[in-house]
């Protein structure tokens, strides 16, 4: 499934000419093209689908869409963890070196 997640962009540059940003998907971090909103600014939400920056968003509906997400465990199968997953679904024990941890179990994620 492709959903359109909401995130906290905490930075933004350029990359090859294109304004690209770091977004906070509740502790999953992703580089995203921020092309479509030349405004945005660290600190603000936006909406992300495919990987692109489409609407800038309030803190309070993003928060509220990130825990509705959450609930219904779209984040873990939009953003990672596929070999969990499959293994979960399969009744399986993950692959030994598929461990997966959230941006902010690595330290990665900014205070």
């Amino acid at each position: 499934m492709c959903l359109a997640v909401p995130g906290k962009v905490v930075e933004i540059r350029e990359e090859d000419g294109t304004r690209m940003g770091r977004v906070d998907f509740g502790g999953v971090l992703k580089d995203v093209c921020l092309e479509y909103l030349p405004d945005l600014e660290v600190g603000e939400y936006t909406i992300v689908h495919v990987g692109f920056a489409l609407q800038r968003l309030d803190e309070e509906s993003a928060m509220q869409s990130l825990e509705l997400y959450r609930k219904l465990g779209a984040l873990e199968e939009e953003f990672g963890d596929q070999w969990g997953l499959a293994a979960r679904q399969a009744g399986e024990r993950r692959p030994p070196g598929t461990e997966w941890q959230r941006a902010d179990e690595m330290g990665e994620v900014p205070g």
